[in-house]
């Protein structure tokens, strides 16, 4: 299998999306707008993930790919595509789909639980979850529901946690691709932001880690053992 894979920061850990993509033998494409432009052509691939980064997904005056790469992560995921997108990739296909994007409304920043919908618990990549599970969350931003999409997962921070575009377009507010170490790894080299979202990260992190972080890790590969299942 091909996988497009879509960077939008110069620091981007494809964490346990990386790890199941590596057990399945994927060959990886790997693009850079952020830095050129580029996004992959349409065609070129069996599946397609974004990950997050620093901008909103409106954020077209810096980031001028952003309303393309919008419109062909909603046609990747209305095709049937497999289709994945992380934090800033889950709002950036509620974007090409029509959702509205609210900008800094609903910061949520380190290990948080999750909820399955009814409709998560019955679907085939999150059904492997507990119906309440520990993730890591870094963002400010979200969306509204996309219109035809299965809303799959929600807390009381944030609502649309996650939801489902056709057969196999996954979009995660969440960072389920961050296991501890990308966590240390993010802390380590972005020690400014983690603390502006979370003023006593430094003094938490290594507790939040020891007491969510073993079980978050498995629920992030779970996940993404399933997405890969299904390119």
């Amino acid at each position: 299998m091909r996988v497009a894979i879509v960077e939008n920061t110069q620091v981007t850990h494809h964490g346990q999306v990386g790890v199941a993509l590596h057990e399945a033998a994927a060959k990886i494409d790997l693009y850079k707008p952020w830095a050129d432009g580029v996004l992959p052509a349409p065609g070129s691939y069996d599946a397609l993930v974004v990950f997050g980064g620093e901008q909103n997904a409106l954020a077209d005056d810096s980031h001028p790919y952003l309303a393309a790469l919008a419109a062909q992560m909603y046609d990747s995921a209305i095709s049937g595509k497999a289709t994945l997108g992380i934090c800033l990739g889950s709002q950036v296909l509620a974007r090409g789909a029509g959702a509205q994007n609210r900008l800094g409304t609903n910061p949520e920043f380190g290990w948080c639980e999750v909820e399955l919908t009814p409709e998560g618990r019955a679907d085939p990549v999150l059904s492997h979850l507990p119906t309440r599970f520990p993730i890591f969350q870094w963002h400010s931003d979200t969306f509204t529901l996309p219109d035809g999409a299965v809303h799959l997962a929600s807390n009381a921070a944030t609502p649309m946690q996650s939801y489902r575009i056709g057969r196999a377009g996954y979009a995660t507010q969440f960072h389920f691709e961050a296991s501890r170490a990308v966590v240390a790894d993010m802390t380590r080299a972005f020690p400014e932001a983690a603390v502006r979202m979370n003023p006593d990260w430094l003094a938490q992190h290594q507790d939040q880690a020891a007491r969510l972080g073993r079980d978050a890790d498995q629920h992030g590969l779970a996940i993404a053992r399933a997405w890969v299942a299904l390119i």
